[in-house]
């Protein structure tokens, strides 16, 4: 206690030196001599003095508030050490632990300026919201003609008497990287030709153009090519025949993707592409993905380029933007105050990307003009009118046909010019075909340009060069909003092609792999930022000649591995199933290599001695705590042996901020004691291990601690036997009246109960859990802080698919009517395990099995649900299986849904639209609210979510489907693996202030919720030191920072660039930071925080604990436009806004 009060005396002593001299600061700048007054009067030399000033005083006030973070760490650090360790359990004589309240000091201080995001946008409201846009239309599907989906377009010939219409036809060529091939399989039998074929066709006339969107095709082909080759695709790119479009690694899904993923695959592509061809590109082009995300445009924005173009939208939304001539727009994000996101966008206004979609609304028409469907091809037009070659006899009946359409298209358009892409999915694979399309798309051209009573010019272009001329045309810079354009904010989700085919189906098919894919993506991150400072440190201490730079490898490779699978049919699990296997194996071998790069770099940052790091790479310091049998299997723990020495473990916490929790592994032995490096005890938990409901394993023990691990950092901890450990948990088994054999196993008691249907629960310090006697499913949540119970039941469901006509796919979500309650015939069995750190209940069923488990532990793991079910439904025909939350939260007709992990979007079901056309994706969390509670269901991994009735939140977890739904892929879905899904539920009561953002259309997640996404999203990885002989090295723990990160950033990654000569690491790092945008209106108490917000100012100078950054480069989100390096230390960020900074550490 003497120890306490001198620590708190010392701090509050520095504390006030760090005020007064914060007061001394403002003195002085406040009575500056030959500061003047009189409002105008100021000289401009005089006002230039005064911003410099103004901005010192900034980076002043930032340093002092440094200086009282590092204060109130270093006290914080004392007083933890103090006394045994408060804030942990406390060890009992009667040989029980004791769970107090947290004595660990947290701070937590939010400005409210910080919290002004919240409320919305109240100045500027965006022409176009899709959320109102979706209530007024009718979609009521009316016949259109010709073009069936849309209405007779008509015009006036003497329209462009005065100006002529200009048009762009723009070649291109869309390459899956893997669907009905795998991706290997497509680059040989096709993108090799297509692209050979590209180098000798463009070469042959300066006037042929070409565009191209996937990095990973494109770098593969350069890899097999010689510097002739790659010197000639350097000059096409450079004198504008050749442009790359996006530059994305693949063209991403934009529903299932994370923007973490996102982000990385939009980097790797984009530096390879600067690096190999020296190009940056311009324009997004996105016509493939089944729904569009604004957070892909806030990406595109970020990354400096200034117009993009999507084609996959709802059908009645092409109709009536193309009615209002709204197809071209500034597209803002919901959040956005003052336009800074705006990014020009083309909505192409048909059914499909291919040419008999795109000339114009006749597609019977526009199949004429494909010329690779020419009589005696392998392709023939639907339409039973097949293309002719064009000659001087007919080439001014067919330029009159064909500009007919052009002109009917433009109709559509504010502007006198008109895109017209010419391809289709591996179009230009045989030579012949660029002869048909250029020649006789030539002959057409020269007859329309020589032609002045036509008033036309057209030409081969680039997509670029499209916006380029509307931009001109309209009298502004690119990027620049054209005079009476309008902005849209909003999304476009859910899409339908036809009739009320809604593509919700993808956002659920094969979740197994959209889950192995956030693993990889949690792992991808863990191993670039370990690698980024372990390699640093290695360079300060002289031992990086030791340190096995080539995992930079490794990293390059699950880089690519892991942007491969955001493409438009993989994450979607949209390809066939030889592709997934192929997808599969690229995730797992890569998920196995980055586990060893965070193992050597884990290896290096633990040792207390950086000079006796020694890499052997036959038998690695650190191991594996679970291992994957294969790509489509479930992890398994290892089992950790004890010899003479006590086992060590090292585990490390991804996230930026300090995290308290419980960490579970398996041993041989259930006497257990688990320590600290200097010997200090840390609260247990001894549990069984079950092999099936009823079958306890023999010889496997779970031992579960509490520890407080270091923002970023690495904990050390032993494991050692003990005699005197107590086994402190206790199990009861509801049979309901199963005839089943209970194993047992000493030391464990476990109670049976033959018939029992009584409710039972389980609690915490914050909250009780009820649960259905019978069902064996919770029922309700009581907060222990509100008196009021709320009701939280849990169902299972099962969709059908329709038995006429087209039916659910790997595409389309086709229910026979709605959900039908899962009914067993048999009763389930319920396993409920409680002890002092948690408690848990697995209830099993025939087709999954449940388990909710709640952390006794103060803080943001104790304040939710973790929630698993493990489904298996491979026997099942024509069946999705759903999970139902039914609440008494009067949500009404309103929900929410988040973008890409990234940003939250408003939904509102839609009685005049089907069931399926209600569902929309899910990557990172759902919530539905009213005036007192805001429940939040949290997940793992990216599933179809829906709100179909009041106070109800419902999840597809797996769908198994027996047939193709007509969209090329040829198979249904019968390749169902046993998946774990995994969700956090979060239950929080709102606050009067949050009440009156409910009308806006923009909501955000509470700051707690956000830290359970990320404890979520980022589990500890726990890796066992190999068993030493005596001398192994003297290891510790290891904290990176030297001052708390603000509550509202999160560290998106720290990645280490190329060198410029060869594939091996540089000296620069790409720091990568996101604020985010949170709700204050939701009560914030008892967070267990150690972290301030800081109005978006943050300084990374001194950041990392023994490193100093020394070039601080602010650069767009990509790193292809870059800043003058920075004097300060000290970065800024926006509400919502994701920066990048190239940086250098010594």
């Amino acid at each position: 206690m003497k120890l306490k009060k001198q620590v708190t005396v010392c701090g509050g002593a520095i504390f006030c030196v760090a005020v007064f001299s914060l007061y001394l600061m403002l003195d002085r700048v406040q009575h500056e001599p030959g500061r003047r007054h009189g409002g105008l009067s100021f000289p401009r030399n005089q006002i230039s003095v005064l911003q410099n000033r103004i901005e010192q005083l900034e980076q002043l006030l930032e340093e002092n508030h440094q200086i009282i973070s590092h204060i109130k760490d270093s006290v914080l650090e004392l007083t933890e050490n103090a006394d045994t360790h408060p804030g942990l359990l406390t060890f009992q004589a009667n040989g029980s632990w004791l769970v107090p309240t947290d004595n660990h000091h947290t701070f937590l201080s939010v400005f409210p300026q910080d919290c002004q995001v919240a409320p919305g946008n109240k100045d500027q409201k965006p022409d176009l919201q899709m959320l109102d846009v979706y209530s007024a239309l009718k979609f009521d599907n009316v016949d259109g003609g010709a073009w069936k989906q849309g209405f007779e377009i008509s015009y006036d010939q003497r329209e462009w008497d005065k100006e002529p219409l200009q048009v762009f036809v723009v070649p291109h060529s869309h390459n899956d990287p893997g669907w009905i091939k795998t991706f290997d399989k497509y680059y040989f039998d096709q993108t090799q030709h297509i692209l050979n074929n590209m180098l000798m066709k463009l070469q042959e006339d300066p006037k042929r153009r070409f565009i191209w969107a996937e990095i990973s095709f494109f770098s593969k082909w350069w890899d097999n090519i010689d510097t002739q080759k790659r010197a000639a695709v350097r000059r096409l790119a450079a004198n504008g025949q050749l442009e790359f479009v996006t530059g994305g690694w693949v063209m991403t899904d934009e529903a299932n993707s994370h923007y973490f993923a996102m982000v990385d695959q939009l980097i790797e592509g984009h530096q390879w592409l600067a690096k190999n061809i020296g190009v940056i590109p311009r324009s997004g082009w996105a016509i493939d993905p089944f729904g569009h995300s604004s957070t892909m445009s806030y990406l595109l924005k970020r990354s400096n380029l200034t117009s993009m173009l999507i084609q996959r939208v709802h059908y009645s939304i092409k109709k009536h933007f193309a009615a209002t001539k709204s197809l071209e727009f500034m597209w803002r994000q919901t959040w956005d105050t003052d336009s800074s996101t705006d990014i020009f966008c083309q909505l192409m206004p048909f059914y499909s990307y291919d040419v008999p979609h795109t000339c114009g609304p006749d597609p019977k028409i526009c199949c004429q003009f494909d010329f690779r469907r020419l009589p005696g091809g392998r392709i023939s037009c639907p339409w039973k009118v097949p293309p002719k070659v064009i000659n001087d006899a007919s080439v001014a009946e067919r330029a009159n046909l064909l500009l007919d359409q052009y002109r009917k298209k433009s109709k559509l358009y504010k502007s006198k010019v008109v895109l017209i892409p010419l391809g289709d999915d591996f179009r230009y694979d045989k030579a012949v075909e660029w002869d048909q399309q250029f020649q006789n798309y030539e002959m057409l051209f020269n007859y329309m340009n020589s032609h002045p009573e036509l008033h036309v010019q057209i030409q081969f272009g680039t997509l670029s060069e499209y916006f380029d001329a509307v931009y001109k045309k309209n009298g502004v810079s690119p990027g620049s909003k054209p005079p009476s354009y309008p902005v849209l904010s909003g999304d476009f989700f859910t899409y339908a092609d036809r009739e009320d085919h809604y593509w919700s189906g993808y956002f659920t098919s094969r979740p197994f792999y959209k889950n192995l894919d956030r693993v990889l993506e949690s792992h991808l991150r863990a191993a670039e930022i370990l690698y980024s400072l372990a390699l640093n440190h290695a360079r300060h201490f002289g031992v990086d000649i030791k340190y096995p730079v080539s995992d930079y490898h490794f990293l390059t490779e699950a880089r690519r591995n892991v942007g491969l699978f955001q493409h438009h049919d993989a994450i979607t699990g949209t390809s066939k199933e030889v592709v997934v296997v192929d997808y599969g194996l690229r995730l797992f071998h890569s998920l196995m290599n980055l586990k060893r790069v965070i193992i050597n770099a884990a290896h290096l940052l633990v040792l207390h001695n950086k000079n006796d790091y020694k890499y052997d790479e036959s038998s690695l310091f650190l191991q594996l705590d679970n291992k994957r049998q294969n790509h489509d299997k479930l992890p398994e723990k290892t089992v950790i042996t004890f010899e003479s020495l006590p086992r060590r473990l090292v585990v490390f916490n991804p996230v930026e901020q300090e995290r308290l929790c419980v960490i579970s592994v398996l041993t041989t032995s259930p006497r257990v004691k688990v320590t600290l490096i200097d010997g200090s005890t840390l609260p247990m938990q001894i549990s069984a291990v079950w092999k099936a409901a009823t079958d306890m394993a023999a010889d496997t023990y779970q031992v579960s601690f509490v520890a407080r691990l270091p923002t970023l950092g690495l904990a050390v901890f032993q494991l050692s036997e003990s005699a005197n450990t107590p086994v402190n948990s206790n199990t009861a088994i509801y049979l309901r009246n199963r005839d089943v054999t209970v194993s047992k196993k000493e030391p464990f008691s476990v109670k049976i109960l033959e018939s029992s249907t009584d409710d039972f629960f389980i609690e915490n310090q914050q909250m009780q859990v009820w649960f259905n006697g019978v069902t064996g499913l919770m029922e309700n949540i009581k907060r222990k802080d509100d008196q009021q119970e709320q009701k939280v039941r849990m169902e299972f469901m099962w969709y059908g698919t329709r038995n006429f006509k087209d039916k659910s796919g790997a595409y389309l979500f086709l229910p026979d009517g709605e959900a039908r309650a899962y009914m067993s015939k048999q009763t389930p069995i319920t396993r409920v395990t409680e002890g002092p750190l948690f408690s848990e209940v697995v209830t099993f069923y025939r087709d999954f099995q449940q388990r909710i488990c709640l952390y006794n532990l103060p803080g943001v793991e104790g304040l939710s649900l973790d929630v698993s079910i493990v489904v298996d439904i491979h026997e099942q025909v024509n069946r999705e299986l759903a999970v139902r939350l039914s609440t008494g939260i009067e949500s009404g007709d309103m929900f929410f849904t988040d973008l890409n992990g990234f940003q939250i979007q408003t939904r509102k079901f839609l009685r005049k639209l089907p069931l399926q056309a209600n569902f929309y994706p899910m990557p990172a969390m759902a919530y539905i609210q009213d005036n007192r509670s805001r429940l939040t269901v949290h997940t793992a991994q990216s599933l179809g979510v829906s709100s179909l009735h009041s106070g109800q939140l419902e999840i597809i977890l797996d769908r198994r489907l027996m047939q193709d739904d007509n969209r090329g892929l040829g198979q249904g879905l019968k390749d169902n693996k046993l998946t774990c899904n995994r969700f956090r539920i979060l239950l929080e009561r709102r606050t009067a202030a949050s009440k009156v953002q409910d009308s806006r259309p923009v909501s955000f997640p509470s700051l707690l919720s956000h830290m359970t996404s990320m404890l979520l999203n980022h589990e500890v990885l726990v890796m066992p030191v190999t068993p030493q002989q005596q001398g192994a090295p003297a290891i510790r723990s290891w904290r990176p920072l030297s001052a708390s990160i603000p509550c509202d950033f999160h560290l998106l990654n720290i990645r280490t660039l190329q060198s410029e000569v060869v594939s091996a690491p540089g000296l620069e790092a790409a720091l990568i930071l996101h604020r985010k945008g949170f709700d204050c209106g939701l009560e914030a108490r008892s967070l267990g925080f150690n972290c301030t917000t800081t109005q978006g100012k943050f300084s990374v100078g001194s950041l990392f604990q023994g490193l100093d950054v020394v070039n601080l480069q602010p650069s767009s989100l990509t790193l292809l436009y870059a800043a003058k390096p920075v004097n300060s230390s000290l970065v800024f960020l926006r509400p919502m806004e994701i920066a990048t900074f190239r940086i250098r550490m010594v």
